[in-house]
């Protein structure tokens, strides 16, 4: 079965992302499986260096290619990673419906698969990231405390942190100003055991986007 996550509409050549990996024979499969984990690596590499540049089309091919590769060898792990970087390429052209379904319909389904928690948990915040942006503000709550549930299960801070803070922005978009005050100081506080300058950064800017008269109650 294939996904075809890039559409001829935005001028760009479709890629499929396979869901099956090709049958290899007898002792030829491990020499394809690490050429095919080369590959993977090779094509990741580059659409990371694309994306730096902002080459975004390219990056979103090679981390298409990427992907491919890892499945083909079965490194699924590495899989999921090259699809929510390729899912973020997509949110970044504000390619939403892409994004989407690249991270529910494919990396998520990786994730459980393979029982990778903190695949699931990443995936869970970049759907409310995704989700937000495109104002769907019911399913980006429901995933970023789908996210927060996760982190404390598995211990992760930050992880529990960072969906704190996407709540306190789906409060802050549907005008709950007071609630997702009460969000950002809770999660100002856990910051406070962290040393991450990234939650420093989002929690001022989320309090610019809080109107000034209520920054003001106590």
């Amino acid at each position: 079965m294939c996904l075809f996550v890039v559409g001829e509409a935005s001028g760009q050549s479709n890629v499929a992302i396979s869901q099956q990996s090709l049958p290899v024979a007898g002792g030829v499969n491990i020499v394809v499986s690490n050429l095919d984990v080369n590959d993977g690596n090779s094509y990741f590499a580059d659409a990371e260096k694309n994306e730096r540049r902002g080459d975004l089309n390219d990056a979103i091919t090679l981390f298409s290619k990427a992907a491919f590769e890892y499945n083909n060898a079965k490194k699924y792990s590495q899989y999921g990673s090259a699809l929510l970087r390729l899912a973020n390429v997509h949110y970044l052209m504000a390619h939403y419906t892409e994004a989407e379904q690249v991270t529910l319909n494919v990396a998520l389904k990786n994730y459980a698969k393979i029982g990778s928690r903190n695949g699931q948990m990443e995936s869970y915040s970049q759907l409310g990231r995704i989700y937000l942006a495109s104002d769907k503000l019911t399913q980006s709550l429901w995933f970023y405390t789908q996210q927060g549930i996760l982190a404390k299960q598995i211990g992760d801070q930050n992880g529990y942190i960072d969906s704190i803070l996407g709540i306190a922005q789906v409060k802050t978009r549907k005008k709950e100003y007071t609630l997702a005050l009460k969000d950002l100081k809770r999660a100002e506080l856990l910051a406070k055991t962290s040393s991450s300058i990234k939650f420093k950064t989002q929690i001022r800017e989320a309090r610019a986007q809080i109107p000034a008269k209520f920054l003001k109650k106590k």
